[in-house]
């Protein structure tokens, strides 16, 4: 039974038109009852769903970006350094040297790379470069007072000698390269 909504009379369910007042119950076209409308808790706007996917996305790329993190090992991990228990660790951090012997003064200009670091000084030194082993070095040492003394450089890699040169002459310039 279905009741019209204007006059309140009972009519079958399959009336088109109330029997009472000629009220439309269904649409005539179609002999379906009038459409309801949706459940407008899920009829979202546009720019609500565009929301929905753009917070999505942002969460998919932070828990992307947290678990590439963890998989990636540690800078420790990441070195594998094998050694045998009776080998001598050199240290790679400092690994040329330049050793000076000489009772006169000098001055001293060391090429790593391009890059150009001077200094001057009196009698024996060991100069420590901050480089890498793979770095190419020159060095060029210049005997600058004008006694007899011999002034002797070494250029050493690890503790080994690479390179040496040695002069008496005042004001000549030693070159080594590695």
């Amino acid at each position: 039974m279905v009741k019209c909504p204007r006059c309140g009379y009972e009519n079958e369910a399959t009336d088109i038109y109330c029997r009472n007042c000629t009220y439309p119950l269904q649409d005539p076209n179609t002999n379906f009852t009038k459409k309801r409308q949706r459940n407008k808790s899920w009829n979202i706007g546009t720019g609500k769903k565009i929301l929905i996917v753009i917070g999505i996305i942002i969460i998919a790329f932070l828990l992307f970006t947290l678990v590439y993190n963890i998989s990636q090992p540690s800078q420790q991990k990441a070195l594998n350094v094998v050694t045998s228990p009776d080998s001598t660790h050199q240290s790679s951090s400092n690994p040329y040297k330049i050793n000076i012997s000489s009772n006169s003064s000098w001055y001293i200009e060391i090429n790593k790379e391009g890059i150009i670091e001077t200094m001057s000084g009196q009698g024996d030194r060991i100069i420590s470069l901050d480089s890498a082993s793979w770095d190419n070095i020159t060095v060029k040492v210049t005997k600058t007072s004008s006694n007899s003394d011999t002034l002797k450089i070494q250029l050493l890699k690890n503790g080994n000698v690479i390179a040496k040169n040695e002069t008496s002459d005042a004001q000549k310039t030693l070159t080594l390269h590695s």
